[in-house]
């Protein structure tokens, strides 16, 4: 039997939990809630094709979110102050470690929707600074997510041969995501050293992101051929390789864009030249992984996947989609990438409202607030392929 997953939701309690144990038992899992309602306005502002009342919804999703950060921030933090002893044992599980990773992506993903949609709101100076604050911290939490974790994976934690699961990518993915959202921030910053550093400092959290990526997925493909899934909620966390992916081409883009006001006029046209040249090869595997992660999941629905905090990792990796198709759309001007990129963004919303409900469905429940889950390990197994089920 498999070993409950980080977001698996457990069975229903006998009794109700009390509201001491609901807030002593929040993870860092749940700032994914901010990274994928904050993409939805982001990809919304961003998107190559003009819908009526778009722009008012994205600013009302972009607020939604920063309630969402500012909750979790004081929940998660009163948790680290009043149970320490349960915080640090977050940490050394080997499923819930990887979502430290979320709390910097939810801070860069937030100040990036205040550049392009908040200033509609606080004006476009105050989100010009908010978006710095949160950048910096963003970044700063995202760099050491990317040490600390694969870290303690290399020296401490208990890790099978059949471990690797789209989790291991949340701690490796924030520099990528401050390498799109940083260039966001180009343009405000005045001509010269400064600037160029910032440009660079970007393409390196790219190249930084971008390698690690590589090999965690590598492994999770490796995994999945020779193992196969789990068969439990944690298939959804599948889908966070298209983050990586998406992000990839956002920031390339983003970050060529940018390059012309800030470097020698041929390196800049170069760099412009790449976003598309690494971008559509990249698009492709992105597509080929959204057609698998889409039949794992359905496959795994449809013998009765439950409901759990995983569920989210459908919504910021297709948001990450979105974003790299506009840009492919704005660098290559092709019809076919703004029909993509309004497609894929109709898909996030449905996802996003889903899970949504579901999430605040399962938290008046109080089945989402439990215990977190054991550190032992979860197990993955293929089907027999003529019963069709799996061993025991």
């Amino acid at each position: 039997m498999a070993t409950p997953s980080p977001g698996d939701a457990p069975p229903e309690p006998d009794e109700p939990h009390t509201r001491v144990e609901v807030l002593g038992n929040i993870g860092p899992n749940w700032f994914a809630s901010v990274m994928g309602t904050g993409i939805v306005a982001i990809a919304g502002a961003t998107l190559p094709v003009h819908v009526p009342g778009l722009r008012g919804f994205t600013t009302g999703v972009w607020v939604l979110a920063a309630a969402l950060l500012v909750a979790l921030i004081v929940l998660v933090g009163g948790h680290w102050l009043r149970y320490p002893t349960v915080a640090r044992t977050h940490a050394r599980n080997p499923q819930m470690a990887h979502f430290y990773g979320a709390a910097p992506m939810a801070l860069t993903t937030l100040g990036a929707g205040g550049v392009l949609v908040g200033g509609d709101l606080i004006g476009r100076r105050l989100a010009v600074d908010l978006d710095w604050v949160l950048w910096t911290a963003g970044t700063v939490g995202g760099l050491f997510t990317a040490v600390s974790i694969p870290f303690l994976m290399f020296t401490q934690l208990r890790v099978e041969p059949d471990a690797a699961f789209g989790g291991w990518l949340m701690p490796v993915v924030p520099p990528m995501v401050s390498a799109a959202t940083g260039a966001l921030l180009l343009p405000h910053m005045p001509p010269g050293t400064g600037r160029e550093t910032m440009l660079y400092g970007c393409y390196a959290m790219f190249g930084l992101s971008l390698i690690a990526s590589l090999n965690i997925i590598a492994m999770i493909w490796s995994r999945l051929v020779l193992y196969g899934t789990s068969g439990s909620a944690r298939v959804p966390t599948l889908w966070i390789v298209l983050g990586p992916l998406g992000q990839s081409i956002t920031a390339l883009g983003l970050l060529g864009t940018a390059a012309a006001g800030a470097l020698d006029p041929r390196l800049a046209a170069a760099l412009n030249d790449f976003a598309v040249i690494f971008g559509v090869p990249v698009w492709g595997f992105a597509v080929l992984w959204i057609a698998l992660a889409t039949s794992l999941t359905v496959r795994t629905l449809r013998r009765g996947m439950p409901f759990a905090l995983t569920w989210w990792s459908l919504t910021f990796p297709v948001g990450t989609f979105v974003t790299g198709t506009s840009q492919l759309a704005a660098h290559t001007h092709l019809p076919a990438f703004k029909v993509a990129a309004a497609a894929a963004y109709a898909g996030l919303l449905l996802t996003w409202i889903l899970v949504t409900v579901r999430t605040a469905r399962g938290s008046l429940r109080g089945n989402l607030l439990t215990l977190p889950p054991s550190s032992a390990p979860v197990k993955v197994r293929k089907e027999d392929p003529i019963t069709r089920a799996h061993p025991v």
